[in-house]
């Protein structure tokens, strides 16, 4: 067994969410908000994160299981082109003019859904534990409900819950998903990872290794 930085030596952790609805936003769309049908990897990290983080490792999804019929639905939502620097917004106090800058856009949501995620630890050089210590910390507070914030799918209007994962089978659907995100290593400069994601009898499996590139001329991602 090897505990190595960046090596997986275990079978991943398991959790299962549910929601009543989710927005995983196409990123070649940016007027209308639209989402991908199924729960993306940077999203099912966010959820990971919430429950369980720590300095000395990241979550690394490996699969994503559809458990639920994929259903959409037409949302009207108010956001704001006014976004300050965080510079401004601690030095200067600078607040958002949500009225003045306030534009309504149009968003096409996911209903009901269910994903189970799986996902390995990968650890950092600098971590001073093996990687079966967080997982199991891991374990233990979804077992208990336990997370740091409130994960949401996609966008904090969708919360989702946690709990340990059933034996329930996948939906039975194939489909191409087309270029999808698969990483952001945060800078600066901040870079992106995707990959083409398909979508195997209600299963989406995460390659090891994306495609860096910063979305310009990626499928049309821009």
């Amino acid at each position: 067994m090897s505990d190595k930085p960046g090596q997986r030596s275990h079978p991943p952790v398991v959790v299962q969410v549910r929601g009543e609805a989710a927005l995983f936003t196409r990123p070649e769309l940016r007027v209308e908000r639209v989402s991908y049908p199924v729960m993306t990897p940077t999203a099912a990290t966010g959820v990971l994160d919430a429950i369980f983080w720590k300095p000395e490792f990241r979550w690394v999804p490996v699969k994503i299981e559809v458990l639920r019929p994929i259903q959409q639905f037409n949302l009207r939502r108010n956001e704001t082109s006014d976004l300050p620097s965080l510079a401004d917004a601690v030095n200067k106090g600078r607040r958002i003019n949500t009225v003045a800058s306030r534009d309504q856009r149009s968003a096409l949501c996911l209903r009901d859904v269910e994903y189970r995620i799986y996902a390995q630890v990968e650890l950092a050089a600098h971590a001073d534990k093996r990687d079966v210590a967080y997982r199991e910390q891991f374990r233990r507070r979804v077992n208990r409900g336990a997370c740091y914030q409130q994960p949401f799918l996609g966008s904090k209007e969708f919360p989702v819950s946690f709990f340990p994962p059933d034996e329930r089978k996948p939906i039975d659907l194939t489909e191409d998903l087309g270029i999808m995100l698969h990483r952001i290593h945060y800078g600066p400069p901040t870079k992106f990872d995707w990959f083409t994601a398909r979508l195997e009898k209600g299963v989406l499996h995460v390659p090891a290794r994306g495609i860096p590139g910063d979305g310009v001329g990626i499928a049309g991602v821009a």
